[in-house]
């Protein structure tokens, strides 16, 4: 597969979600590596697979596919805040004001009934939502409950993983 472009416009990925997922985690965009393998958490230091492991009892190690069918098994939907952006690199800081566009969360939560809460994975997809998206929402969805976690990126390592870990469990499996 080719390397995206580092520069310009880049897409996202479809959401991972079975019809009855009762858990959002939402990060604001795919990086680089992550878009090079086509798959969520790709970079090897994102603490994300580990993490989600973890606290639904699966192997990190597993082949991607059947870490995907393990987070569908427990309940919990996979996706980002944008579809598409301009950002050079991976850093959500570098993601540029022009060019956002946001994933169509009224028609995914419309096919989703069952989401009752929306984890964001760091603070820019938390606030990337509540700007272009929430706003937008109907008032079913402005009730769910929002969640903002620490980053699982190896970017954001100021919190020890011990405290993302217990933080991260705590939300995805109190529904």
């Amino acid at each position: 597969m080719d390397a995206p472009p580092s520069r310009g416009a880049v897409q996202g990925f479809a959401p991972v979600a079975a019809p009855d997922a009762r858990i959002l985690v939402l990060g604001s965009m795919p990086g680089v590596a992550s878009l090079r393998r086509a798959q969520y958490y790709a970079h090897p230091r994102n603490a994300f697979w580990p993490i989600a492991a973890d606290a639904l009892g699966f192997d990190a190690a597993l082949h991607y596919d059947a870490r995907l069918r393990a987070l569908r098994a427990a309940g919990v939907a996979l996706w980002d805040v944008l579809a598409g952006c301009v950002r050079p690199g991976s850093l959500d800081a570098d993601i540029r004001r022009e060019g956002l566009a946001p994933n169509d969360f009224p028609a995914f939560l419309a096919a989703h009934a069952g989401i009752r809460r929306i984890c964001f994975n760091g603070v820019k997809a938390a606030a990337l939502f509540a700007r272009h998206v929430r706003p937008a929402l109907p008032p079913r969805a402005q009730a769910l409950e929002f969640v903002v976690l620490p980053s699982t990126s190896p970017a954001h390592a100021a919190m020890p993983y011990e405290e993302k870990r217990r933080r991260w469990r705590e939300a995805l499996t109190g529904v």
